[in-house]
């Protein structure tokens, strides 16, 4: 089926996104390989994401959203990715970018996702652009690159400068680090550059356009907060917690995966050679218990910041810097426990591990790609560390 085409709606959807999750993960877990072979999701699993409502769960409920608390977005993005991480990481974009809906006129906002069931947003960061003022809006030419889920999007972001009538550049607000223009995704011209290693049903390659008028009230600037027109707790949250949230959740999904997979393998696999399974290996029994606690800990250290912080939002209405830099620790140390989890499980299964018809060879592709992506930047726990010893913070990523 078309991502134009409008999808059967699942006649009583599970109120818990982790009980719709379920519901079709099967799917989700046998279409993986024919992801990966495609470089992009199977129509079939998009079809089943929009008829499970999972590209809305960050979506403001004023637009036909979920507007889920920060802990069913963690659980929700760690289910989905414990059968297919691209899945969850083209789910997390979208979800991530339709928070921003929050910032927008409402009119525009139901303009761009009341009147479509299947509606979608996705952007990446520009290689080259620019946004000309004209008259009614901006002319937006450029090429952008590094969007997930672009091409199951209705519709596409465009991070550009902005410069006046007379070709000179219009200054960004202060704290503000670009602004983003919204278009028809068919208004561009794709550009098939996605050739990695993991990720790959990502499709996060890019487009460009020239010229394309994009009418006043179709944009928002990146860090939008000091825009947003709804009440709800969760667009107190800049976007970087958000996407910070989820794809911590990515991480641990697939480590979890992998760690299953590698108990079972232990029971049945004798490696070449031994005399016993690897169950019965002494170091073997050391590295799950080890990977196990580190899984566990890392999971719940996500689970349990995103928890106290979402409750004290509702209660005071607010978001500290200090609870921001506590999500962007919490996740930023968990992707990095998963991705030494998803390490140790490699080791254990051996040469069972690099073949592609293996649990292991392309989930160990996808969580290394993960720690590659903004998100993953080990880095961020410096400026974790500068904030707690009483440096000026570093919001850029939290």
């Amino acid at each position: 089926m078309s991502d134009k085409n409008p999808a059967p709606h699942a006649s009583t959807p599970a109120a818990d996104p982790v009980a719709r999750v379920a519901s079709i993960a099967d799917l989700l877990r046998r279409a993986a390989p024919e992801n990966e072979k495609l470089g992009r999701l199977t129509p079939e699993v998009v079809d089943k994401l929009h008829e499970q409502r999972l590209f809305r769960l960050l979506l403001p409920a004023a637009y036909g959203g979920d507007e889920a608390d920060l802990a069913t977005w963690f659980r929700s993005m760690e289910a989905i990715a414990k059968n297919d991480a691209s899945t969850a990481w083209c789910v997390g974009q979208i979800n991530g970018c339709a928070a921003s809906s929050a910032a927008l006129a409402p009119e525009i906002a139901q303009k761009m996702w009341g009147s479509n069931a299947r509606a979608a947003l996705s952007w990446g960061p520009p290689i080259q652009s620019r946004a000309e003022e004209t008259e009614g809006g901006h002319l937006l030419t450029g090429e952008w690159g590094m969007s997930s889920g672009s091409r199951h999007a209705s519709w596409l972001g465009l991070m550009a400068p902005v410069f006046d009538r007379a070709g000179k550049p219009v200054p960004l607000p202060q704290g503000v680090s670009a602004r983003i223009f919204f278009v028809p995704a068919d208004a561009v011209e794709w550009i098939d550059n996605w050739d990695v290693i993991g990720l790959n049903a990502t499709c996060s390659g890019g487009y460009r356009l020239a010229g394309r008028f994009v009418p006043a009230g179709y944009s928002f600037s990146r860090e939008h907060l000091p825009d947003v027109r709804l009440p709800g707790a969760l667009f107190k949250f800049p976007l970087n917690s958000l996407f910070a949230t989820g794809f911590s959740g990515v991480s641990l999904g697939i480590a979890r995966a992998m760690l299953n997979e590698v108990m079972t393998l232990a029971r049945e696999k004798t490696p070449r050679l031994a005399k016993s399974t690897l169950r019965d290996n002494h170091h073997v029994q050391f590295q799950i218990g080890d990977a196990e606690a580190r899984l566990r800990s890392a999971r719940h250290y996500v689970e349990s910041t995103v928890t106290r912080v979402w409750e004290e939002v509702v209660t005071s209405g607010k978001l500290t810097i200090e609870r921001r830099i506590d999500i962007r620790m919490a996740a930023t140390f968990a992707i990095h426990e998963a991705n030494k989890v998803a390490d140790t499980v490699w080791q254990i299964a051996g040469a069972t591990a690099i073949f592609s018809s293996s649990a292991f060879e392309r989930r160990l592709r996808d969580i290394k790609t993960l720690t590659q992506q903004v998100q993953g930047r080990q880095s961020h726990l410096q400026d974790v560390g500068a904030y707690l010893m009483g440096l000026e913070p570093s919001l850029a990523f939290a």
